[in-house]
């Protein structure tokens, strides 16, 4: 019988308990895990709410959910504020000011009966709560850890996504009833105390930058890293080199092709192929339940990649063109569903995969390049791009090809063809931030 070497699982345990930075360092994960399981768990509920609240109120869905597209408005407008904040003071104020603007525009939208004061109170309070807590979290977990350590703690923190959508959809579908259409007011109310409580833990967890403590990013002597890792870039300075462009133009392609898919995909077999929304709704749901499972397994898997290539930016560069070559065989999986359930099963399963290498692998990658020093004020300001046109292009031309071809083949062929341009960008990005132009 194998029997683990009881030193070695000493060393083990201490290396992720023992020492005060891996102790300091896992309350950052814990913080961020918090974080996103607030950000995912506001975006999931919604799907719930949105009728009911059309119903009991009188207003199309058009005007429901235009809620929720100046929600991402607002998310990706703070992004990038946040991310300046996050560099200056760290992510507690970040934090601290989300968890006040969550708490009112979600208790306050469980209450209104105006229009306007809906779109206020859920689509900009709400908004600019979930719009601190993407940078937040994903930038605080890179400050903490670098190198071949990064993408697997990213990866645990990441599987609050998954959860929230589990957890919460399970609570929001007792607390919404059909019969009772303004039973959406309790869910929403409930949703608020949940975010409030979930972000005020992310508040006392959070930790300032290692430096703060004395310590140096935990695994940033395995490989090699940014050689200007403490260098503070100036936003003009970092957005002159192609890096970041490459970087940014790869993750717009890849999000323009996944919000296709996320707000599409349901309607597409139920529209074209005839699928009842229950069945529909539960193979939707593989992505969420493998989530689970593949966002930490694809975040240790990034990291051995890293450790074997000894260059973190090349390693999170090729880890980035398998999520998009998996988005493409994902898209051409979904084209095959009319022959049988089982290739929407493994489109989604493969989705999900996809889901748990590129957010945080961008991030990663971005961070190798420029460093930890200014990378909150960077990526806020790329999440701002991105965020701004990708969620919004991706699901309306989706809606627009179905009008205009009549099915969702269409769709689904541009959303193939965004992942393939992403695979094409991700390509030429640079190892370090002074190449141009290029790739290796």
């Amino acid at each position: 019988m194998f029997r683990f070497p009881p030193r070695a699982a000493a060393r083990a345990v201490h290396r992720a308990f023992g020492s005060p930075e891996a102790r300091l360092g896992l309350s950052v994960v814990a913080a961020s895990w918090l974080a996103v399981f607030s950000l995912f768990g506001v975006r999931a509920s919604f799907a719930i709410l949105k009728d009911p609240i059309a119903r009991e109120l009188g207003w199309s869905q058009g005007q429901v959910t235009l809620g929720y597209s100046l929600m991402m408005v607002f998310y990706a407008v703070t992004a990038f504020f946040s991310g300046t904040l996050l560099d200056r003071r760290g992510p507690r104020p970040v934090y601290l000011v989300a968890t006040i603007l969550g708490s009112i525009g979600l208790f306050a939208t469980a209450a209104v009966s105006r229009y306007m004061l809906y779109l206020a109170f859920f689509g900009i309070l709400a908004g600019a709560c979930t719009g601190m807590l993407w940078v937040t979290s994903t930038v605080s977990v890179r400050k903490w850890y670098v190198g071949p350590r990064y993408a697997g703690m990213w990866g645990v923190a990441f599987m609050g996504a998954p959860v929230a959508q589990f957890t919460l959809a399970f609570v929001m579908g007792r607390l919404v009833v059909v019969h009772d259409p303004a039973s959406w007011r309790t869910g929403m109310a409930v949703l608020g105390a949940i975010v409030t409580a979930a972000l005020l833990g992310a508040f006392f967890l959070a930790k300032h930058s290692p430096e703060r403590y004395g310590f140096s990013a935990i695994g940033s002597s395995a490989v090699e890293t940014a050689s200007h890792d403490a260098k503070t870039w100036k936003l003009r300075e970092a957005f002159t080199v192609y890096a970041v462009w490459g970087v940014i133009l790869a993750f717009l392609a890849n999000m323009m092709g996944e919000f296709l898919i996320w707000t599409q995909v349901v309607s597409y077999w139920t529209g074209d192929l005839g699928w009842s929304q229950a069945r529909a709704v539960s193979v939707y749901g593989v992505i969420g339940l493998v989530g689970i499972v593949s966002m930490p397994m694809m975040g240790r898997v990034a990291d051995r990649m890293v450790r074997a290539c000894g260059d973190e930016a090349i390693g999170r560069k090729r880890i980035l063109l398998v999520g998009s070559a998996l988005g493409i065989a994902a898209c051409a999986l979904l084209l095959q569903s009319r022959h049988g359930v089982g290739f929407a099963i493994a489109a989604c399963v493969l989705f999900a995969f996809y889901w748990a290498i590129v957010p945080g692998g961008v991030v990663g990658y971005t961070g190798a390049v420029y460093g930890r020093a200014s990378l909150g004020r960077i990526w806020g300001l790329a999440t701002l791009i991105v965020m701004g046109i990708g969620p919004f292009s991706g699901s309306f031309l989706g809606g627009l090809f179905k009008d205009i071809s009549g099915s969702y083949t269409v769709s689904l062929l541009f959303a193939l063809s965004a992942f393939v341009v992403a695979f094409g960008m991700t390509l030429t990005l640079p190892r370090r931030a002074e190449h141009r132009s290029g790739g290796r």
